[in-house]
């Protein structure tokens, strides 16, 4: 999942975008509106973390814009103004989402995956099946049959990433874009080695993550 977080507060930002790099999201991060808006007209999100005063292009106008451009990528506005008008603006300006400062990380991430849910419309929202592979989103746990399988954040978002799309072949620049941010070099070898260490632990047997040679990969039910 690909988050941007939009924050002009060195601190504030920092302190965002390590946790959720820390949960396995891949995280950009804008110091400003209009360089957001030039980010998220370009680049598909699966939801946005937007602070309200912002230089150049403040929250709300960047959100109102992101509207105008028909661009539906859930937003959760952050603001330190906690009255009711105040959030009956920001979601009247397009925000998906209201989180005042300060506030726990966790919620912030509770928040997130409830808006990822949402957008999605998925059939089963908190839980992903694929043959014997089951991971539950709200517990952040994957089975492999009866068997709990332990893996880092990253992991989880690749296996999370090809769950969501069973039986279709993801290529290297689509795992790139969704899983990791623009710090890493695509001529990198960062994909592979990932999925390797998903393999070794969720599919021993090596029948469930197939490569399709010089395409990408596909989860296959078993």
């Amino acid at each position: 999942m690909r988050i941007l977080v939009v924050e002009d507060d060195n601190k504030i930002a920092s302190f965002v975008v390590k946790g959720l790099k820390q949960a396995g999201y891949a995280v950009d991060r804008c110091a400003d509106g209009e360089e957001a808006l030039i980010l998220a007209e370009t680049t598909a999100f699966d939801a946005a973390v937007v602070d309200v005063m912002l230089p150049k292009l403040d929250g709300l106008s960047l959100v109102q814009r992101l509207r105008s451009k028909k661009i539906r990528t859930p937003v959760i506005i952050l603001s330190a103004k906690a009255s009711v008008d105040d959030r009956i603006k920001g979601l009247q300006a397009g925000g998906d989402d209201y989180l005042t400062k300060p506030f726990a990380f966790s919620e912030l991430t509770a928040r997130l995956q409830a808006l990822i849910r949402r957008s999605s419309q998925a059939t089963e929202p908190t839980t992903l099946h694929v043959g014997d592979l089951t991971m539950d989103l709200l517990k952040r746990e994957v089975l492999r049959g009866a068997e709990k399988v332990d893996l880092q954040a990253r992991e989880f978002s690749l296996l999370e990433y090809l769950m969501r799309h069973p039986d279709r072949t993801v290529t290297k620049t689509m795992i790139l874009e969704h899983i990791f941010d623009y710090s890493f070099d695509p001529q990198t070898n960062v994909v592979d080695v990932l999925v390797h260490r998903l393999r070794a632990k969720v599919d021993p047997e090596k029948t469930r993550l197939q490569t399709i040679r010089g395409v990408g990969y596909v989860l296959r039910p078993v």
